[in-house]
């Protein structure tokens, strides 16, 4: 299964970022293999300064070898190895009218001292940050969201959906990170699911990523926008930045097992802003956005 989702991966990395280099026009995403002096590496992609996209990334990685005593203590096991690959992408789109999106899909072993798996699992799912709320991008997403999930199981949806809502709040704001999308992890064989047919399942979340994505993208690039729609955008982003650094597993597991920094920090947007105790001008579409933040919806 480990070479079997890491050829997927690999295959969906040169499928994304070639669509993704077209849409922009300008762009090209330059490519940066590493090693990880423990065991394994990867393949980042970066993409800056282009006609849409300000800033991006999409990555993948293996990683293998004894897991760090601080994962240990978080997964509550003792001397272990581990395996894990996965892509993780983040874009930050120039301007303010295209949301930034981030995706994820990763698969995880652990092992005991004689090479035998005692453990093994997949996690992942794709959000959705917009800075103006325009509500037909938002059911867009969730439909093609709900329309991978459904192919597999009617209960997935609601479910990992909640997941996402949940899992993607910056508590110390009581606000969303954006308008969600999926979240799963620790997806193992049990009942009716084998560990092939959860592979199945996020490969076909997997493939709808660009379908989700793209088709806002193209709508929204040419608007319009102004110096203070980009100052809005610059302080969303730093919330965006705050819910990363503060909240996000995947950033503290590539932390604590000395993961890659600037493949772990990819995700961060190029300019932000924090002004002090802003709040947005009461009525405006900016207000409007941050109520729905506050509360998440149901959008299908």
């Amino acid at each position: 299964m480990r070479d079997k989702f890491y050829a997927y991966i690999e295959q969906l990395q040169d499928k994304i970022t070639l669509k993704l280099e077209e849409i922009d026009g300008k762009a090209k995403f330059q490519e940066d293999l590493w090693k990880r002096e423990e065991g394994g590496g990867g393949r980042t992609r970066v993409i800056e300064n282009g006609n849409i996209f300000e800033k991006g990334g999409v990555n993948i990685s293996a990683v293998h070898g004894p897991l760090a005593p601080a994962m240990q203590q978080y997964f509550n096991v003792s001397n272990v190895d581990f395996f894990a690959c996965g892509l993780s992408l983040v874009l930050h789109p120039e301007n303010p009218m295209v949301p930034t999106v981030h995706a994820n899909w990763r698969y995880f072993e652990m092992y005991d001292k004689q090479g035998n798996t005692v453990d093994q699992w997949f996690g992942g799912g794709q959000d959705l940050t917009p800075y103006y709320l325009f509500k037909e991008d938002a059911e867009h997403f969730h439909r093609i969201s709900k329309t991978a999930c459904d192919k597999h199981s009617l209960d997935f949806y609601p479910k990992y959906k909640r997941k996402c809502d949940d899992y993607f709040w910056n508590s110390h704001r009581n606000e969303a990170r954006g308008i969600g999308g999926l979240f799963f992890d620790h997806l193992k064989p049990a009942e009716k699911m084998t560990i092939e047919s959860w592979y199945d399942f996020v490969t076909e979340v997997g493939d709808s990523f660009l379908e989700a994505y793209v088709p806002i993208v193209e709508k929204r690039k040419d608007l319009a926008y102004s110096e203070e729609n980009r100052t809005w955008q610059e302080i969303r982003r730093g919330r965006y930045v705050e819910f990363n650094l503060v909240h996000d597993k995947g950033t503290l597991f590539g932390l604590k097992t000395n993961g890659r920094i600037e493949s772990i920090l990819m995700s961060l947007p190029p300019h932000v802003q924090w002004i002090y105790d802003h709040h947005p001008e009461p009525g405006s579409e900016e207000e409007r956005l941050v109520k729905v933040l506050e509360e998440p919806r149901e959008w299908v």
